[in-house]
C-alpha cells in the first residue's frame, strides 16, 4: 500500500479516537465524522471503497444492541426493576450493610443480562427513597451499585457493549462467557464486596431510623401495567432460553435479541414512537462509525504496519500476551471508555492469536480489562456518569477525586485479583 495511504487513514484514525476521548464533540459526532473522511479519502487514493465500509459494520452487534434496547425498553415501562429493588431492600429490614450488599448484587445480576446505564436508571430512585425513609446516605449505595452494574456486565456476552464486539470477533457463544468467564467475574466481586465493607465502614455504621416504614412497602405496587409485564417477562425468558442454545441451533446472538424485540412488539403493538423511545440511535450510529474507520486503517495497511511491535510480545508467551491485554484494556478504559478501546485492541488480539497460534485466553484478558477497567475513575464507563448525575440532583456533587479515593481503588484491586485468577484458570486448564 502506498505511503499517502498510511499516512492518511493514520491520521483520520489518530483525529477521531483524540476527538472521542477529549470529547470536545460529541463521540458519535466524531465517530461518523471519521467514517465519512475515512471512505472519501479511502475512494481518493484507491484504498477504500463504499462497499468495504458498508461491510464493516458488523450487524450481529448491531442487531444484538437494537434488539436488547427495545427489549429493555418495553420491561423497564413496567416497572419491573423497581419491584426486585424494593423486594431486595425490604428483605435487609434496613440494615445498612446487608442493604448495601442487597443492592449491589441486584445491580450485578441485573446487568448481566441489561445495559448498565438502564440498571443505574431504574434501580437508584428506589435506592434514593429507601436511604430517605432511613435517614441513611444514599452515596456509598449508588456507588456499590454503580461498581457491580460494571462486574456484572463483564460477565456475560450481554452484559456490556465491549463483551458483544469481542464475542462477535472472536465467535464466542452466550454459553462461552458464562463458562470462562463469569466464574472469574464472580470470584473478584465477591472480594471487591468484601473490600468495599472496608471502603465504606463509617457510611455503613449509621443506625438507621423509620425501618418499620421499609417493611411496610409493597413490592408489587411498583409494577404499574401488569399485563405487558407478564408479556415481557416471558419474551425475556425466552430470549435468555434461547441465548443458551443459539450456538447450537446456528442463531447468531444479534438475530435472537431482533427476535425477542420483535416477537414483543407484535404481542404488545404499542405505539412505535414509545417502543423505540428506548433506543439509543447515537450508539449504534457510534459503533456503525467506528467500525468503518478501523476497516479503513486494517485494507490501508497501517495496521499491519502498527502490529510489528506485537511481534516480540508472542515470544513471551500466552500468559504475558492475555495480561498484558488486560491491563492495556483496563487503564485505557478507565480513563477514555471502553468500547473505543474495545475496538481498537481487537486487531491486536487477533494478530497475537495469528502469530502466536495463542488460545482464547487473549480475549478473556482483553474482556475482563475493558470490563472492570470501567471501575477505574468517574469517566471510565457510562453507568458511572450517569450515577454522577443522579447523586448530584439529591446528594450534592460527586467529584473525579471522590470517585479516585473511594472507588478507584477497588477497581486497581479488581484488575489484580482478575490477572490473578486468569493466571490460575490458566494453569489448571480451565480456560481454552
Amino acid at each position: 500500500m502506498t505511503a499517502s495511504a498510511l499516512i492518511a487513514s493514520g491520521v483520520i484514525f489518530a483525529a477521531t479516537y483524540a476527538l472521542i476521548f477529549t470529547e470536545k464533540v460529541h463521540r458519535t459526532i466524531a465517530a461518523l465524522a471519521g467514517a465519512v473522511c475515512m471512505i472519501i479519502v479511502g475512494q481518493a487514493l484507491g484504498f477504500y471503497s463504499w462497499e468495504e465500509a458498508v461491510s464493516a459494520i458488523d450487524f450481529n452487534t448491531i442487531g444484538l444492541l437494537l434488539g436488547m434496547m427495545i427489549i429493555v425498553g418495553l420491561i423497564g415501562q413496567t416497572g419491573f426493576f423497581q419491584y426486585l429493588a424494593v423486594l431486595a431492600a425490604r428483605s435487609t429490614r434496613g440494615r445498612p450493610w446487608a442493604l448495601f450488599a442487597a443492592l449491589s448484587i441486584l445491580a450485578g445480576l441485573v446487568s448481566t443480562m441489561l445495559d448498565n446505564v438502564t440498571t443505574m436508571v431504574m434501580i437508584a430512585p428506589i435506592t434514593f427513597s429507601v436511604a430517605e425513609i432511613l435517614e441513611i446516605d444514599a452515596l456509598p449505595l449508588i456507588l456499590g451499585e454503580t461498581l457491580f452494574s460494571n462486574f456484572g456486565g463483564t460477565a456475560t456476552l450481554i452484559g456490556d457493549p465491549p463483551n458483544i464486539l469481542i464475542g462477535s470477533a472472536a465467535g464466542f457463544s452466550f454459553m462461552d462467557f458464562l463458562v470462562y468467564l463469569a466464574p472469574i467475574v464472580l470470584i473478584v466481586s465477591g472480594l471487591c464486596l468484601v473490600l468495599l465493607r472496608f471502603v465504606f465502614h463509617r457510611e455503613l455504621a449509621r443506625t438507621p431510623k423509620n425501618v418499620e416504614t421499609l417493611v411496610k412497602l409493597e413490592p408489587r405496587k411498583a409494577i404499574t401495567e401488569p399485563r405487558k409485564f407478564r408479556v415481557m417477562l416471558a419474551v425475556f425468558l425466552f430470549v435468555v432460553g434461547l441465548y443458551f442454545i443459539h450456538d447450537y441451533l446456528g442463531l447468531k446472538p444479534g438475530l435472537v435479541a431482533l427476535l425477542g424485540a420483535t416477537l414483543a412488539l407484535l404481542t404488545l403493538r404499542p405505539k412505535m414512537t414509545e417502543a423505540l423511545a428506548s433506543v439509543e440511535w447515537e450508539v449504534l450510529l457510534f459503533f456503525a462509525g467506528l467500525f468503518i474507520v478501523i476497516r479503513g486503517i486494517e485494507v490501508s495497511g497501517l495496521l499491519d504496519w502498527l502490529m510489528t511491535p506485537v511481534k516480540g510480545v508472542v515470544w513471551r508467551g500466552e500468559l504475558f500476551a492475555a495480561l498484558l491485554m488486560l491491563w492495556i484494556g483496563a487503564i485505557l478504559s478507565s480513563l477514555g471508555g471502553s468500547v473505543p478501546v474495545t475496538m481498537a485492541l481487537i486487531p491486536i488480539g487477533q494478530t497475537l492469536i495469528e502469530l502466536g497460534h495463542f488460545g482464547p485466553s487473549i480475549w478473556w484478558g482483553l474482556a475482563l480489562g475493558v470490563g472492570l477497567g470501567a471501575n477505574g475513575t468517574l469517566i471510565g464507563g457510562a453507568a458511572n456518569v450517569v450515577s454522577a448525575s443522579l447523586l448530584s440532583r439529591s446528594h450534592g456533587s460527586v467529584t473525579f477525586k471522590d470517585w479516585l479515593r473511594k472507588c478507584t481503588p477497588v477497581a486497581v484491586a479488581s484488575w489484580v485479583l482478575a490477572s490473578f485468577f486468569l493466571w490460575v484458570f490458566m494453569a489448571i486448564g480451565l480456560l481454552r
